[in-house]
């Protein structure tokens, strides 16, 4: 009789349990096991840097693999110190070929000599926004950044741009638009109003991406926003020509002789060296004054960035000497009072001589 024998529990083989692989041994240098996840590279360009090192010298890769190894780990991501001098190595390298490459190109387009003014600094500005944006993804590339994972961001951005910045890149836009329709560019003379409501004049300097920078005489520079000038209305005195009249208001005495008084006011302005001789000065009579006779003398030059208050000085100046030479006069404001018979005021004038009289007693 043979006797059998059960497998014992702890020897039957189970079919439903599967396998367990043993974890493998780590490499020397391994920082993970090869069963585990590695943590995802934040900078790609490191990790390429530090493998083309380590193939041409072993030094430099042993001290590439020691920065390598400082890091910190957010989430599934891993940021070693060499990640951090290879981002901003690769920042400093694009900011600086694009810095050169703007030079470079300004440098160029001077060369063009078929181009007036505004329209090469709106070449530069074009140039320069078509090589920074091309700076931008030049490093987005060397860092290995995937664009397709900022497509959040970029929403984001976009938002960013459309509620916070659209003054800033409505100013930037306008004044691309300024330049190219050509109603106003540097060297141009503009009115402009303080805040107080005192309208003076200046010259356009320089246009900026958000303001227009104009300067006054007096050296007051007023930052203008680009859109501003778009939108509302300016009042350019070199637009189509820099030709600018100026008025002179002159006042003679009713008894003077008004035909030598129009011809020495003519000769005054003339004898100013701003003033054009074609279109030649004119004299007009504006009206009757209550003390004078009122004239406008209108004068033209075509320079008024030099300003217009020299030019109106310096023709009253030779106004009043030839006055004086052929006894012109130039009244001021007079009063005549009469008073009529009233037993007040004859009071009061007896009352004054009568203390006058004692005075002179006394």
């Amino acid at each position: 009789m043979t006797a059998t024998t059960s497998p014992s529990p702890e020897t039957s083989p189970n079919p439903d349990a599967s396998p367990t692989a043993s974890p493998e041994p780590l490499e020397p240098g391994q920082a993970w096991s090869l069963g585990a996840e590695a943590p995802e590279e934040s900078v790609q360009a490191a990790e390429g840097l530090k493998e083309a090192v380590a193939s041409k010298s072993e030094t430099a890769g042993s001290v590439l693999e020691g920065l390598d190894k400082i890091a910190f780990e957010i989430g599934d991501m891993r940021i070693s110190m060499l990640d951090g001098l290879v981002v901003v190595g690769i920042i400093l390298l694009v900011l600086t070929i694009a810095w050169f490459a703007s030079r470079a190109s300004r440098a160029l387009l001077r060369r063009f000599t078929s181009l007036d003014d505004t329209q090469h600094l709106l070449a530069e500005k074009i140039t320069t926004i078509l090589i920074w944006g091309a700076a931008f993804f030049l490093g987005i590339d060397l860092l290995g950044i995937d664009l397709t994972a900022l497509a959040v961001f970029s929403g984001a951005f976009g938002l960013a741009i459309g509620f916070g910045l659209q003054k800033t890149f409505g100013n930037l836009i306008a004044g691309i638009i300024l330049l190219m329709d050509k109603s106003i560019k540097p060297g141009d003379v503009i009115a402009v109003t303080d805040m107080a409501g005192n309208e003076s004049f200046g010259q356009i300097r320089k246009i900026g991406i958000r303001a227009v920078s104009v300067t006054t005489r007096d050296q007051r520079e007023y930052l203008i926003p680009n859109e501003n000038l778009m939108i509302n209305q300016v009042e350019n005195w070199s637009y189509s020509s820099r030709n600018v009249r100026m008025q002179v208001p002159v006042g003679v005495s009713y008894a003077a002789d008004l035909e030598k008084a129009e011809e020495l006011m003519l000769e005054a302005a003339k004898m100013s060296e701003r003033v054009l001789k074609s279109p030649p000065p004119t004299v007009w009579m504006s009206e009757y004054g209550d003390s004078s006779v009122n004239f406008v003398i209108q004068c033209w030059i075509n320079d008024p960035e030099e300003g217009v208050g020299n030019v109106r000085s310096q023709v009253l100046k030779n106004l009043w000497t030839k006055f004086h030479e052929h006894d012109i006069e130039i009244p001021f404001p007079q009063r005549d009072i009469n008073l009529r018979n009233n037993d007040q005021v004859e009071r009061l004038i007896a009352a004054l001589a009568a203390r006058e009289e004692n005075r002179s007693k006394n």
